[in-house]
């Protein structure tokens, strides 16, 4: 007789509690795995692999059933469409849209040059590379971070260390700012929080505060000596303004804490927990941590093992404890009907900029969920919002 085994009852379990944790989900499997999903459209996102070799860079339009809401048994697309495509002849490991334009802006992970990439429109089908882009100032053998402010003329803001951070023109190459310090500090994270404004997070866990307005402003905010040899960060801004009034900070550590500032006062912490994630790698270049644009208090974390965890910020305190996720996304694990744990990591996720519960996560197997994930903690999930 044919014995069920216990990855086959992990995953039946899995699919029982999907249906009552999910409103939707839906998968996409890529040729090669990706590390980078970034926004191109409401509806549509850019993802590029990361192999040494070949890649391709799609541009992906979501299931069209995500949106039917309501009237979602009238709809008869569920599924991810190609809708623009082209290839690239190394890694990428950074991606960034450039807002206002079809242009998105990449970087290998392991020069100093960007690519400038044409995503193409309603008359071509084809993602083509227009330029390069060569940093004489960053360092030649790191990957530089990439961000781009939401106004002005095109341009992009880079960096692999403190010291080489600049934003730069993108359709003349003109530097339009470098940041004044010696500091070589490697950076994880770069990102606006305003128009001019930026933050710049170091692998050792400090926080820069620059202006592009102003070459010589820098504010500094150590990590304080916690624990970890790797950190990054996320950040919740309304870039779209002037100045910051409010911004919230998350750094997240190798050593699975996660430490929570206010911008207005980021050597003390508003908050921060211990989180119950169990590591299935040692490698930390995965590390992600991002706030949900459209909840308050919610941010999500991955690159530790094979799931996505969500967590509420609400209930953390500012001493340090421990804390338990309000959501797992364990899609990733499943495997050929297959509950597995040793499955690869997740590479990388991200939220729907105005979808409040709709998350894309990737994973080293190739796969591309989208998920729409329903808050059971609460009497109705929108008490979050």
């Amino acid at each position: 007789m044919y014995e069920i085994s216990s990855d086959e009852n992990e995953f039946e379990d899995w699919f029982i509690e999907s249906l009552k944790i999910y409103s939707n989900i839906h998968e996409y499997q890529l040729e090669h795995p990706t590390r980078v999903i970034e926004w191109t459209g409401e509806k549509n996102v850019c993802v590029a692999g990361y192999n040494l070799s070949k890649n391709e860079i799609l541009e992906l339009l979501l299931p069209l059933k995500l949106f039917a809401d309501d009237n979602q048994g009238l709809c008869a697309e569920r599924d991810f469409k190609v809708v623009h495509g082209g290839f690239t002849d190394g890694s990428i490991h950074c991606l960034k849209h450039i807002p206002g334009t079809r242009c998105v802006v990449t970087n290998d992970g392991s020069s100093s040059k960007l690519q400038v990439w044409d995503v193409g429109g309603d008359d071509c089908d084809v993602i083509k590379k227009t330029g390069d882009i060569h940093l004489k100032t960053a360092s030649l053998d790191k990957g530089v971070k990439i961000d781009s402010p939401l106004t002005g003329n095109a341009s992009v803001l880079h960096g692999s260390q403190v010291n080489d951070i600049q934003l730069t023109e993108l359709t003349s190459g003109t530097p339009l700012y470098t940041l004044g310090t010696d500091i070589p500090d490697v950076l994880s994270s770069l990102r606006f929080v305003s128009g001019s404004v930026f933050l710049a997070c170091s692998v050792n866990g400090d926080v820069y505060v620059g202006d592009t307005r102003s070459p010589s402003y820098l504010q500094k905010s150590p990590a304080g000596g916690r624990e970890g040899n790797h950190w990054c960060m996320g950040v919740r801004a309304d870039s779209s303004l002037p100045e910051p009034s409010s911004c919230s900070v998350a750094r997240l550590s190798s050593s699975c804490q996660a430490v929570v500032s206010d911008l207005r006062n980021l050597k003390s912490p508003v908050c921060q927990a211990q989180l119950n994630v169990q590591r299935k790698t040692t490698s930390d270049e995965f590390l992600i941590v991002t706030w949900a644009p459209a909840l308050d208090n919610c941010l999500a974390v991955s690159g530790f093992d094979g799931m996505v965890q969500i967590y509420n910020t609400a209930s953390w305190r500012p001493e340090l404890m421990e804390f338990q996720p309000i959501f797992i996304h364990r899609g990733h694990m499943m495997s050929d009907a297959h509950f597995d744990t040793s499955s690869s990591v997740v590479t990388t996720h991200v939220w729907h900029p105005s979808r409040p519960w709709t998350v894309l996560s990737a994973a080293g197997d190739g796969s591309v969920h989208v998920w729409d994930w329903v808050d059971n903690t609460t009497a109705s999930s929108k008490s979050l919002a």
